[in-house]
């Protein structure tokens, strides 16, 4: 898998905004890691240092009323979002040909509106 996307640094951006959330009122989950280089099945690691080859980064964010988000970011430019944010708004969310953190960063505000009451609607 080609790394288009700088996995660290997009984990350090998680932390940044995991504080802003978590005083907003959201729960913030570990981040997760799976190494490309592990034996399948590929385990999730919680720990960044048990991971060689990271070619995913994970994170689940809940809002009000059990709203949830799940991310898992792929280091070939692409994600795979799911969103729970109430009974008419669920599904997979849209997040292909993410080539740079600064998207990502962009992303991110559209996907967490969704959970966190703040905009909701589509991206």
């Amino acid at each position: 898998m080609d790394h288009v996307v700088d996995l660290d640094a997009v984990a350090a951006l998680l932390a940044q905004r995991a504080e802003a959330w978590t005083s907003a009122g959201l729960e913030v989950g570990q981040l997760t890691w799976r190494d490309g280089a592990a034996p399948w099945p590929q385990p999730h690691h919680t720990d960044r240092e048990r991971v060689h080859d990271p070619d995913s980064l994970g994170i689940v964010v809940t809002g009000p009323d059990e709203a949830e988000l799940s991310i898992v970011l792929f280091r070939g430019g692409w994600a795979d979002v799911d969103v729970i944010a109430d009974l008419d708004d669920a599904g997979s969310l849209p997040a292909a040909g993410i080539t740079s953190t600064s998207e990502v960063e962009t992303q991110l505000d559209h996907w967490v509106a969704r959970v966190s009451g703040a905009g909701g609607g589509a991206p």
